[in-house]
Protein backbone atom coordinates (compact mmCIF):
# COMPACT_ATOMS: atom_id res chain seq x y z
CA UNK A 1 0.00 0.00 0.00
CA UNK A 2 1.61 3.61 -1.49
CA UNK A 3 1.38 6.58 1.43
CA UNK A 4 -1.70 7.73 -0.73
CA UNK A 5 -3.71 5.20 0.36
CA UNK A 6 -5.66 4.01 3.30
CA UNK A 7 -8.44 1.46 4.52
CA UNK A 8 -12.37 2.58 5.30
CA UNK A 9 -14.45 1.03 8.31
CA UNK A 10 -15.27 -1.67 5.70
CA UNK A 11 -11.79 -2.01 5.36
CA UNK A 12 -12.12 -1.13 1.09
CA UNK A 13 -8.63 0.85 0.05
CA UNK A 14 -9.27 4.45 -0.74
CA UNK A 15 -7.37 6.88 -1.94
CA UNK A 16 -6.43 9.89 0.46
CA UNK A 17 -7.13 13.27 -0.38
CA UNK A 18 -3.87 14.94 -2.23
CA UNK A 19 -2.55 18.44 -1.60
CA UNK A 20 -2.92 20.33 -4.90
CA UNK A 21 0.38 20.80 -6.01
CA UNK A 22 1.11 24.75 -5.26
CA UNK A 23 3.67 27.09 -3.75
CA UNK A 24 2.23 29.96 -1.33
CA UNK A 25 5.96 31.64 -0.36
CA UNK A 26 6.24 31.87 -4.65
CA UNK A 27 3.46 33.95 -4.29
CA UNK A 28 4.19 36.21 -1.86
CA UNK A 29 7.62 36.77 -2.77
CA UNK A 30 5.83 37.51 -6.87
CA UNK A 31 3.41 39.98 -4.63
CA UNK A 32 6.16 41.30 -2.07
CA UNK A 33 8.39 42.73 -5.80
CA UNK A 34 5.32 44.08 -7.17
CA UNK A 35 4.04 45.92 -4.18
CA UNK A 36 8.06 47.41 -3.94
CA UNK A 37 8.62 48.42 -7.52
CA UNK A 38 5.52 48.26 -9.97
CA UNK A 39 8.10 48.27 -13.03
CA UNK A 40 8.18 44.69 -12.19
CA UNK A 41 4.59 43.98 -13.47
CA UNK A 42 5.19 44.63 -16.91
CA UNK A 43 8.22 41.48 -17.04
CA UNK A 44 5.36 39.10 -15.56
CA UNK A 45 1.83 40.51 -16.99
CA UNK A 46 2.84 38.07 -20.25
CA UNK A 47 2.98 34.88 -18.29
CA UNK A 48 0.56 35.52 -15.23
CA UNK A 49 -3.18 36.53 -14.51
CA UNK A 50 -4.89 36.26 -11.20
CA UNK A 51 -6.72 32.75 -12.30
CA UNK A 52 -2.92 31.28 -11.73
CA UNK A 53 -3.34 32.23 -7.92
CA UNK A 54 -3.51 29.15 -5.48
CA UNK A 55 -4.30 31.51 -2.75
CA UNK A 56 -7.47 33.61 -3.34
CA UNK A 57 -6.15 36.67 -1.88
CA UNK A 58 -2.99 36.26 -3.40
CA UNK A 59 -5.19 36.05 -6.86
CA UNK A 60 -7.33 39.38 -5.69
CA UNK A 61 -4.16 40.85 -4.58
CA UNK A 62 -2.65 40.68 -8.07
CA UNK A 63 -6.16 41.83 -9.77
CA UNK A 64 -6.21 45.41 -8.34
CA UNK A 65 -2.88 45.76 -8.28
CA UNK A 66 -2.49 45.04 -12.30
CA UNK A 67 -5.52 47.12 -12.76
CA UNK A 68 -4.26 50.41 -10.91
CA UNK A 69 -0.70 49.33 -12.55
CA UNK A 70 -2.26 49.67 -16.07
CA UNK A 71 -3.95 52.91 -15.28
CA UNK A 72 -0.32 54.05 -14.28
CA UNK A 73 -1.17 54.54 -10.87
CA UNK A 74 0.72 53.79 -7.83
CA UNK A 75 0.02 49.58 -6.41
CA UNK A 76 1.36 49.68 -2.96
CA UNK A 77 0.44 48.22 0.67
CA UNK A 78 -1.22 51.92 1.42
CA UNK A 79 -3.08 52.38 -1.91
CA UNK A 80 -3.91 48.64 -1.68
CA UNK A 81 -5.64 49.08 1.44
CA UNK A 82 -8.03 51.54 0.59
CA UNK A 83 -9.61 48.39 -1.93
CA UNK A 84 -9.48 45.58 0.45
CA UNK A 85 -10.10 46.79 3.90
CA UNK A 86 -13.59 44.80 3.82
CA UNK A 87 -11.75 41.70 2.42
CA UNK A 88 -13.08 38.76 4.97
CA UNK A 89 -9.63 36.57 3.01
CA UNK A 90 -7.62 38.99 4.05
CA UNK A 91 -8.78 39.46 7.61
CA UNK A 92 -7.74 36.09 8.18
CA UNK A 93 -4.48 36.41 7.20
CA UNK A 94 -3.95 39.72 9.56
CA UNK A 95 -5.86 42.33 7.83
CA UNK A 96 -3.71 45.30 5.61
CA UNK A 97 -0.86 44.34 8.26
CA UNK A 98 -0.72 41.27 5.59
CA UNK A 99 0.44 43.90 2.61
CA UNK A 100 2.97 45.02 4.34
CA UNK A 101 4.50 41.52 5.56
CA UNK A 102 4.62 40.82 1.88
CA UNK A 103 6.14 43.93 0.48
CA UNK A 104 8.92 44.07 3.52
CA UNK A 105 9.94 40.29 2.53
CA UNK A 106 10.32 40.80 -0.75
CA UNK A 107 12.58 38.73 -3.46
CA UNK A 108 14.77 40.83 -5.50
CA UNK A 109 13.51 41.92 -8.93
CA UNK A 110 15.78 39.74 -11.36
CA UNK A 111 14.54 36.29 -9.81
CA UNK A 112 10.86 37.79 -10.40
CA UNK A 113 10.52 35.87 -14.01
CA UNK A 114 10.95 32.43 -12.05
CA UNK A 115 8.80 32.39 -9.92
CA UNK A 116 6.00 33.59 -12.14
CA UNK A 117 6.85 31.05 -14.39
CA UNK A 118 7.03 28.49 -10.91
CA UNK A 119 3.65 30.02 -10.30
CA UNK A 120 1.99 29.48 -14.02
CA UNK A 121 3.83 26.05 -14.20
CA UNK A 122 2.04 24.97 -10.97
CA UNK A 123 -1.54 26.23 -11.71
CA UNK A 124 -0.98 24.07 -15.05
CA UNK A 125 -0.40 20.88 -12.89
CA UNK A 126 -3.64 21.20 -10.53
CA UNK A 127 -5.71 22.20 -13.91
CA UNK A 128 -4.17 18.99 -15.07
CA UNK A 129 -4.87 17.32 -12.30
CA UNK A 130 -8.24 18.38 -11.84
CA UNK A 131 -9.16 17.40 -15.69
CA UNK A 132 -7.26 13.90 -15.34
CA UNK A 133 -9.60 13.15 -12.33
CA UNK A 134 -12.76 14.89 -14.37
CA UNK A 135 -12.16 12.12 -17.21
CA UNK A 136 -11.43 9.52 -15.07
CA UNK A 137 -14.69 10.13 -13.13
CA UNK A 138 -16.81 10.34 -16.09
CA UNK A 139 -15.16 7.03 -17.72
CA UNK A 140 -16.27 5.40 -14.52
CA UNK A 141 -19.87 6.22 -14.95
CA UNK A 142 -21.37 3.68 -17.37
CA UNK A 143 -24.10 6.27 -18.71
CA UNK A 144 -26.23 5.39 -22.02
CA UNK A 145 -26.03 9.66 -22.61
CA UNK A 146 -21.98 9.89 -22.23
CA UNK A 147 -20.88 8.35 -25.27
CA UNK A 148 -17.24 7.16 -24.63
CA UNK A 149 -16.70 9.17 -28.51
CA UNK A 150 -18.28 11.97 -27.12
CA UNK A 151 -16.22 11.96 -23.83
CA UNK A 152 -12.93 11.92 -25.93
CA UNK A 153 -14.36 15.02 -28.18
CA UNK A 154 -15.13 16.63 -24.53
CA UNK A 155 -11.70 15.77 -22.94
CA UNK A 156 -9.53 17.38 -26.24
CA UNK A 157 -11.69 20.11 -26.34
CA UNK A 158 -10.74 20.73 -22.41
CA UNK A 159 -7.04 19.90 -23.54
CA UNK A 160 -7.15 21.91 -26.15
CA UNK A 161 -8.50 25.19 -24.36
CA UNK A 162 -6.36 24.43 -21.65
CA UNK A 163 -3.07 24.51 -24.12
CA UNK A 164 -3.96 27.94 -25.79
CA UNK A 165 -5.21 29.53 -22.59
CA UNK A 166 -3.40 27.94 -20.12
CA UNK A 167 -6.35 26.90 -18.10
CA UNK A 168 -9.82 24.94 -18.28
CA UNK A 169 -11.34 27.07 -15.99
CA UNK A 170 -14.40 28.88 -17.35
CA UNK A 171 -17.42 30.74 -14.96
CA UNK A 172 -17.34 34.46 -14.07
CA UNK A 173 -14.42 36.55 -14.96
CA UNK A 174 -14.87 40.21 -13.01
CA UNK A 175 -15.64 43.11 -14.92
CA UNK A 176 -12.38 44.77 -14.71
CA UNK A 177 -11.15 41.71 -16.92
CA UNK A 178 -13.54 42.25 -19.23
CA UNK A 179 -13.64 46.19 -19.68
CA UNK A 180 -9.90 45.91 -19.98
CA UNK A 181 -10.10 43.11 -23.07
CA UNK A 182 -13.11 45.57 -24.56
CA UNK A 183 -10.35 48.44 -24.42
CA UNK A 184 -7.94 46.38 -26.37
CA UNK A 185 -10.08 45.57 -29.58
CA UNK A 186 -10.88 49.15 -29.79
CA UNK A 187 -7.40 50.34 -29.03
CA UNK A 188 -6.49 48.03 -31.79
CA UNK A 189 -9.42 49.27 -34.33
CA UNK A 190 -7.98 52.66 -33.08
CA UNK A 191 -4.34 52.14 -34.61
CA UNK A 192 -5.41 51.61 -37.68
CA UNK A 193 -6.35 55.07 -37.90
CA UNK A 194 -10.25 54.33 -37.96
CA UNK A 195 -9.71 51.19 -40.07
CA UNK A 196 -11.45 47.33 -39.54
CA UNK A 197 -11.63 45.90 -36.24
CA UNK A 198 -11.82 42.56 -37.59
CA UNK A 199 -10.34 40.34 -41.08
CA UNK A 200 -10.61 42.13 -44.59
CA UNK A 201 -12.85 39.92 -46.72
CA UNK A 202 -11.00 41.86 -49.62
CA UNK A 203 -14.68 42.87 -50.80
CA UNK A 204 -13.98 47.29 -49.43
CA UNK A 205 -18.05 47.67 -48.84
CA UNK A 206 -18.81 44.90 -47.19
CA UNK A 207 -15.74 45.03 -45.04
CA UNK A 208 -17.38 49.27 -44.68
CA UNK A 209 -20.66 47.91 -43.49
CA UNK A 210 -19.48 45.12 -41.26
CA UNK A 211 -16.47 46.43 -40.13
CA UNK A 212 -14.62 43.40 -41.10
CA UNK A 213 -14.79 39.63 -39.53
CA UNK A 214 -15.09 39.99 -35.96
CA UNK A 215 -13.41 37.21 -33.63
CA UNK A 216 -16.26 35.01 -32.20
CA UNK A 217 -19.15 36.11 -34.63
CA UNK A 218 -21.07 33.79 -36.43
CA UNK A 219 -21.80 34.97 -40.00
CA UNK A 220 -24.48 33.13 -42.02
CA UNK A 221 -24.18 33.43 -45.49
CA UNK A 222 -27.72 32.57 -47.43
CA UNK A 223 -29.01 32.15 -50.83
CA UNK A 224 -30.89 30.09 -52.96
CA UNK A 225 -29.00 27.48 -55.64
CA UNK A 226 -27.00 29.33 -58.29
CA UNK A 227 -27.03 32.34 -56.28
CA UNK A 228 -23.08 32.28 -55.90
CA UNK A 229 -23.16 31.51 -52.09
CA UNK A 230 -19.88 29.32 -52.73
CA UNK A 231 -18.23 31.38 -54.67
CA UNK A 232 -18.08 34.16 -52.32
CA UNK A 233 -17.11 32.08 -49.58
CA UNK A 234 -14.87 30.60 -51.65
CA UNK A 235 -13.82 34.63 -52.96
CA UNK A 236 -13.85 35.67 -49.10
CA UNK A 237 -11.47 32.35 -48.01
CA UNK A 238 -8.81 33.23 -51.13
CA UNK A 239 -8.52 36.90 -49.95
CA UNK A 240 -7.73 36.58 -46.52
CA UNK A 241 -5.55 33.51 -47.08
CA UNK A 242 -3.50 35.71 -49.81
CA UNK A 243 -3.42 38.94 -47.69
CA UNK A 244 -1.47 36.29 -44.86
CA UNK A 245 1.07 38.33 -43.15
CA UNK A 246 2.75 36.89 -39.81
CA UNK A 247 4.04 39.05 -37.13
CA UNK A 248 3.66 41.15 -34.00
CA UNK A 249 -0.17 42.58 -33.47
CA UNK A 250 -0.37 45.88 -30.96
CA UNK A 251 -1.63 43.95 -28.32
CA UNK A 252 2.02 42.26 -28.53
CA UNK A 253 1.07 38.71 -29.42
CA UNK A 254 2.39 36.73 -32.65
CA UNK A 255 -0.23 36.04 -35.37
CA UNK A 256 -1.69 37.23 -38.61
CA UNK A 257 -1.49 40.98 -38.70
CA UNK A 258 -3.11 40.92 -42.01
CA UNK A 259 -5.66 37.91 -43.65
CA UNK A 260 -5.43 34.85 -41.68
CA UNK A 261 -5.10 31.37 -41.92
CA UNK A 262 -8.19 29.62 -43.72
CA UNK A 263 -10.15 26.46 -42.41
CA UNK A 264 -12.79 25.67 -45.41
CA UNK A 265 -15.12 22.79 -44.79
CA UNK A 266 -16.28 21.59 -48.16
CA UNK A 267 -19.19 19.05 -47.27
CA UNK A 268 -21.17 19.64 -50.97
CA UNK A 269 -17.63 20.00 -53.39
CA UNK A 270 -14.84 17.82 -53.02
CA UNK A 271 -11.55 19.42 -52.28
CA UNK A 272 -10.31 19.22 -55.88
CA UNK A 273 -13.71 21.00 -57.14
CA UNK A 274 -13.05 23.95 -55.02
CA UNK A 275 -9.19 24.38 -56.07
CA UNK A 276 -10.64 24.51 -59.42
CA UNK A 277 -13.12 27.35 -58.56
CA UNK A 278 -9.99 29.11 -56.42
CA UNK A 279 -7.87 28.84 -59.34
CA UNK A 280 -10.43 30.06 -61.76
CA UNK A 281 -10.64 33.29 -60.39
CA UNK A 282 -6.93 33.65 -59.78
CA UNK A 283 -6.13 32.84 -63.30
CA UNK A 284 -9.07 34.82 -64.52
CA UNK A 285 -9.62 31.55 -67.10
CA UNK A 286 -13.44 30.37 -66.61
CA UNK A 287 -13.89 27.06 -64.65
CA UNK A 288 -15.68 25.16 -67.73
CA UNK A 289 -12.23 26.28 -69.35
CA UNK A 290 -10.32 24.45 -66.56
CA UNK A 291 -12.52 21.58 -66.67
CA UNK A 292 -12.32 21.01 -70.17
CA UNK A 293 -8.95 21.49 -70.29
CA UNK A 294 -9.53 24.06 -73.53
CA UNK A 295 -6.92 26.30 -72.79
CA UNK A 296 -4.17 27.87 -75.35
CA UNK A 297 -0.71 27.92 -73.85
CA UNK A 298 -1.12 31.70 -72.64
CA UNK A 299 -3.72 30.34 -70.79
CA UNK A 300 -2.62 27.67 -68.93
CA UNK A 301 0.82 28.94 -68.31
CA UNK A 302 -1.18 31.75 -66.48
CA UNK A 303 -2.73 28.89 -64.65
CA UNK A 304 0.23 27.14 -63.66
CA UNK A 305 1.35 30.85 -62.31
CA UNK A 306 -1.45 30.81 -60.30
CA UNK A 307 -1.28 27.13 -58.97
CA UNK A 308 2.17 27.68 -57.99
CA UNK A 309 0.99 31.14 -56.21
CA UNK A 310 -1.48 29.46 -54.62
CA UNK A 311 0.73 27.11 -53.08
CA UNK A 312 1.90 29.23 -50.10
CA UNK A 313 -1.42 30.37 -49.06
CA UNK A 314 -2.57 28.93 -45.60
CA UNK A 315 -5.90 27.39 -46.82
CA UNK A 316 -7.13 24.09 -45.63
CA UNK A 317 -9.68 22.25 -47.18
CA UNK A 318 -11.50 19.56 -45.30
CA UNK A 319 -14.02 17.69 -47.58
CA UNK A 320 -15.31 14.73 -45.31
CA UNK A 321 -19.40 14.47 -46.03
CA UNK A 322 -21.94 14.43 -43.66
CA UNK A 323 -19.50 15.32 -41.08
CA UNK A 324 -20.86 15.83 -37.50
CA UNK A 325 -20.77 18.97 -35.48
CA UNK A 326 -18.74 17.38 -32.83
CA UNK A 327 -15.67 16.24 -35.22
CA UNK A 328 -15.88 19.54 -37.42
CA UNK A 329 -15.22 20.90 -33.59
CA UNK A 330 -12.33 18.57 -33.15
CA UNK A 331 -11.11 18.83 -36.54
CA UNK A 332 -11.04 23.07 -35.78
CA UNK A 333 -9.31 22.85 -32.44
CA UNK A 334 -6.50 20.60 -34.34
CA UNK A 335 -5.80 23.07 -36.73
CA UNK A 336 -5.44 25.61 -34.67
CA UNK A 337 -3.13 23.90 -32.73
CA UNK A 338 -0.86 22.60 -35.54
CA UNK A 339 -1.41 25.58 -38.15
CA UNK A 340 -2.84 28.07 -36.71
CA UNK A 341 -6.66 28.84 -37.51
CA UNK A 342 -7.70 32.95 -38.02
CA UNK A 343 -11.32 32.20 -39.82
CA UNK A 344 -13.14 29.31 -40.62
CA UNK A 345 -15.80 28.55 -43.33
CA UNK A 346 -18.68 26.15 -43.69
CA UNK A 347 -20.21 25.12 -46.80
CA UNK A 348 -23.17 24.07 -45.85
CA UNK A 349 -24.65 24.51 -42.17
CA UNK A 350 -27.40 21.59 -43.54
CA UNK A 351 -25.25 19.06 -44.50
CA UNK A 352 -23.66 19.04 -41.34
CA UNK A 353 -25.15 16.48 -38.71
CA UNK A 354 -26.18 16.53 -35.22
CA UNK A 355 -27.47 13.85 -32.42
CA UNK A 356 -30.94 14.92 -32.46
CA UNK A 357 -33.74 12.99 -33.77
CA UNK A 358 -35.86 16.22 -34.61
CA UNK A 359 -34.67 18.35 -37.28
CA UNK A 360 -35.81 21.47 -36.16
CA UNK A 361 -33.60 20.18 -33.21
CA UNK A 362 -30.62 18.87 -35.21
CA UNK A 363 -30.21 22.47 -36.76
CA UNK A 364 -30.52 24.35 -33.77
CA UNK A 365 -27.77 21.70 -32.25
CA UNK A 366 -25.66 22.55 -35.65
CA UNK A 367 -26.10 26.25 -35.53
CA UNK A 368 -25.32 26.49 -31.80
CA UNK A 369 -22.46 24.06 -32.15
CA UNK A 370 -20.70 26.59 -34.93
CA UNK A 371 -21.45 29.81 -32.77
CA UNK A 372 -20.36 27.43 -29.53
CA UNK A 373 -17.01 26.83 -31.90
CA UNK A 374 -16.70 30.82 -33.08
CA UNK A 375 -16.36 31.55 -28.84
CA UNK A 376 -14.03 28.47 -27.98
CA UNK A 377 -11.65 29.66 -30.76
CA UNK A 378 -11.91 33.03 -30.84
CA UNK A 379 -12.28 33.38 -34.84
CA UNK A 380 -14.99 34.67 -36.69
CA UNK A 381 -17.38 31.43 -38.75
CA UNK A 382 -18.74 32.03 -41.87
CA UNK A 383 -21.29 29.56 -42.38
CA UNK A 384 -23.12 29.20 -45.89
CA UNK A 385 -27.29 28.07 -45.56
CA UNK A 386 -29.71 27.40 -47.96
CA UNK A 387 -32.90 29.14 -48.12
CA UNK A 388 -36.65 27.68 -48.11
CA UNK A 389 -38.58 27.76 -51.98
CA UNK A 390 -40.49 30.39 -50.66
CA UNK A 391 -38.54 32.73 -51.82
CA UNK A 392 -39.49 31.54 -55.53
CA UNK A 393 -43.19 31.76 -55.01
CA UNK A 394 -42.67 35.82 -54.39
CA UNK A 395 -42.95 38.69 -56.74
CA UNK A 396 -39.67 40.25 -55.00
CA UNK A 397 -37.70 37.64 -54.71
CA UNK A 398 -35.12 38.94 -52.40
CA UNK A 399 -34.97 36.89 -49.36
CA UNK A 400 -35.86 37.81 -45.90
CA UNK A 401 -34.55 36.38 -42.40
CA UNK A 402 -38.05 34.15 -42.41
CA UNK A 403 -36.83 32.28 -45.35
CA UNK A 404 -34.00 30.53 -43.40
CA UNK A 405 -34.84 26.88 -43.47
CA UNK A 406 -36.38 24.67 -40.73
CA UNK A 407 -34.88 26.74 -37.83
CA UNK A 408 -35.42 30.02 -36.79
CA UNK A 409 -32.24 29.09 -34.59
CA UNK A 410 -30.14 30.24 -37.15
CA UNK A 411 -31.38 33.91 -37.22
CA UNK A 412 -31.16 33.54 -32.95
CA UNK A 413 -27.21 32.00 -32.89
CA UNK A 414 -26.30 34.19 -35.81
CA UNK A 415 -24.53 37.56 -35.28
CA UNK A 416 -24.53 38.28 -39.30
CA UNK A 417 -26.60 37.20 -41.46
CA UNK A 418 -26.15 37.99 -44.97
CA UNK A 419 -27.97 36.58 -48.10
CA UNK A 420 -26.34 37.16 -51.61
CA UNK A 421 -29.19 37.61 -54.14
CA UNK A 422 -28.74 37.66 -58.32
CA UNK A 423 -31.57 39.49 -60.18
CA UNK A 424 -30.11 39.02 -62.96
CA UNK A 425 -30.64 35.02 -62.46
CA UNK A 426 -34.16 35.29 -62.52
CA UNK A 427 -34.88 38.39 -64.94
CA UNK A 428 -32.58 36.14 -67.52
CA UNK A 429 -35.09 33.35 -67.49
CA UNK A 430 -38.07 35.71 -67.76
CA UNK A 431 -36.91 36.44 -70.84
CA UNK A 432 -39.83 37.13 -73.53
CA UNK A 433 -40.47 35.21 -76.98
CA UNK A 434 -38.95 36.86 -80.13
CA UNK A 435 -41.92 38.16 -81.54
CA UNK A 436 -43.02 40.43 -78.86
CA UNK A 437 -40.77 43.43 -79.36
CA UNK A 438 -41.79 45.89 -76.70
CA UNK A 439 -41.28 43.45 -74.10
CA UNK A 440 -38.24 42.10 -75.17
CA UNK A 441 -36.63 45.20 -75.67
CA UNK A 442 -37.38 46.54 -71.76
CA UNK A 443 -36.51 42.99 -70.96
CA UNK A 444 -32.69 43.88 -72.84
CA UNK A 445 -32.77 47.34 -71.07
CA UNK A 446 -33.26 45.19 -67.24
CA UNK A 447 -30.74 42.89 -68.27
CA UNK A 448 -27.96 44.93 -69.36
CA UNK A 449 -28.77 47.01 -66.25
CA UNK A 450 -28.75 44.28 -63.99
CA UNK A 451 -25.68 42.56 -65.99
CA UNK A 452 -22.50 41.37 -63.82
CA UNK A 453 -24.32 42.75 -60.27
CA UNK A 454 -24.88 41.34 -57.29
CA UNK A 455 -26.26 41.87 -53.59
CA UNK A 456 -25.36 41.09 -50.49
CA UNK A 457 -28.21 41.69 -48.13
CA UNK A 458 -27.60 42.23 -44.81
CA UNK A 459 -30.75 41.52 -42.76
CA UNK A 460 -29.25 41.26 -39.19
CA UNK A 461 -26.03 42.94 -37.77
CA UNK A 462 -25.66 42.30 -33.93
CA UNK A 463 -23.01 45.22 -33.68
CA UNK A 464 -24.08 47.63 -36.85
CA UNK A 465 -26.58 48.41 -39.61
CA UNK A 466 -28.84 46.36 -41.64
CA UNK A 467 -28.61 47.07 -45.22
CA UNK A 468 -28.00 46.18 -48.90
CA UNK A 469 -24.39 46.00 -50.75
CA UNK A 470 -23.76 46.06 -53.91
CA UNK A 471 -21.08 43.89 -55.66
CA UNK A 472 -19.56 42.84 -59.51
CA UNK A 473 -20.15 39.46 -60.44
CA UNK A 474 -18.02 37.96 -63.35
CA UNK A 475 -19.79 34.37 -63.90
CA UNK A 476 -17.19 33.06 -65.98
CA UNK A 477 -14.45 33.13 -63.27
CA UNK A 478 -16.93 32.64 -60.55
CA UNK A 479 -15.89 35.80 -59.28
CA UNK A 480 -17.48 38.69 -56.83
CA UNK A 481 -15.19 42.02 -56.92
CA UNK A 482 -16.08 45.76 -55.36
CA UNK A 483 -18.17 47.22 -58.07
CA UNK A 484 -16.83 50.79 -59.05
CA UNK A 485 -19.94 53.42 -58.15
CA UNK A 486 -21.06 55.75 -60.80
CA UNK A 487 -18.65 58.40 -59.52
CA UNK A 488 -15.67 56.38 -59.36
CA UNK A 489 -15.94 55.70 -63.06
CA UNK A 490 -16.46 58.88 -64.08
CA UNK A 491 -13.41 59.79 -62.07
CA UNK A 492 -11.13 56.56 -63.48
CA UNK A 493 -12.90 57.71 -67.19
CA UNK A 494 -11.71 61.49 -66.68
CA UNK A 495 -7.81 60.51 -65.78
CA UNK A 496 -7.09 58.06 -68.88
Amino acid sequence: MNDHSAFNASGIEVEQAETMPHSIEAEQQLLGAILTNNDVYDRIAAILNSGHFYEPVHARIFEIAAARIAKNNLASPVTLKAFMEADEGLKELGGPAYLVRLAGAAVSSFAVRDYAQMIYDLSVRRDLIRLGRDIADKAAKVDVKSEPKEQIVEAEQALYKMAEQGSTDGGFQSFLRAVTDAVHVANAAYQRDGGLAGISTGLDDIDKKLGGLHPSDLLILAGRPSMGKTSLATNIAFNIAKAYRRGQRHDGTEGAVDGGVVGFFSLEMSAEQLASRILAEASEISSHKIRQGDMDEREFRRFVDAAKELEACPLFIDDTPALPISQLAARSRRLKRTHGLDILIVDYLQLLRGTAENRVQEIAEISMGLKAIAKELNIPVIALSQLSRQVESREDKRPQLSDLRESGSIEQDADVVMFVFREEYYTEREKPSDDRLDEMAAWQEKMARLHGKAEIIIGKQRHGPIGTVELSFESQFTRFGNLAKAWQQEARDAAF
